[in-house]
């Protein structure tokens, strides 16, 4: 397992009114991060919040391309990011569900004292898989075909590339004392962002480079396949 320090390359917040951030996610433009009672978009060039959608928002967070989920006590809602308009419920796994992602059509739930990661049918609710962690996981991403979790156990977080099928550990960003992880989202290139829990602040971690392979990045596994 390679194992390095995280680089933080930016900080954003704390933001006024809000005291936690907790699940995360980008829309190709805009980060937004659930903060309690909404969900917020932040410019991460100007680092300004632009606007936000009045939803239940106590854990993760997920954009499929076109929608926003977000999850909330027992429940993920899915909501019309252009108009707030909610426009489908389904329940959330039972537990202590922190993050949450899209990928290959599919959500992907991050829970905390579980220390797993649920693969979700979007139109059901129904749990596909699971993986299972050796750390308390918040945050969840995908990219290029990687998956990836946050962890917070304490006052240490990091950052895990882990196999998809296993759970096994393949790559950890070491995150500073007393930085926590909570939400965690790719924005598909060279940046992690990482909610920062109860700091009320955002994070822009480098993500560790690539060597160039021949052919495309493997996909995510699609539960068909197993």
């Amino acid at each position: 397992m390679k194992r390095s320090p995280a680089e933080i390359v930016r900080e954003y917040g704390p933001f006024p009114g809000i005291d936690n951030v907790h699940g995360v996610t980008y829309d190709g433009q805009n980060i937004w991060f659930a903060s309690g009672e909404k969900v917020n978009a932040l410019d991460p060039s100007s680092g300004e919040t632009v606007r936000s959608i009045d939803v239940p928002a106590t854990a993760g967070t997920a954009f499929d391309g076109q929608h926003l989920y977000q999850i909330a006590g027992d429940q993920i809602r899915k909501v019309d990011p252009q108009t707030g308009k909610l426009l489908a419920t389904i329940p959330a796994p039972a537990g202590t569900n922190s993050g949450m992602a899209w990928a290959e059509g599919m959500l992907w739930v991050g829970q905390y004292q579980e220390r797993r990661i649920h693969q979700v049918d979007p139109q059901t609710g129904a749990i596909l898989r699971t993986i299972e962690s050796n750390r308390f996981v918040t945050g969840v991403t995908w990219v290029d075909g990687e998956l990836w979790h946050g962890t917070w156990e304490g006052d240490q977080s990091d950052l895990r590339h882990v196999d998809a099928q296993t759970g096994e550990v393949l790559e950890m960003l070491d995150m500073p004392d007393d930085v926590r992880v909570s939400g965690l989202e790719s924005d598909g290139g060279e940046r992690f962002y990482c909610g920062g829990g109860d700091s009320g602040k955002l994070r822009a971690v480098r993500r560790p480079k690539r060597a160039e392979a021949s052919g495309d990045a493997p996909a995510p596994v699609d539960v068909a396949s197993d």
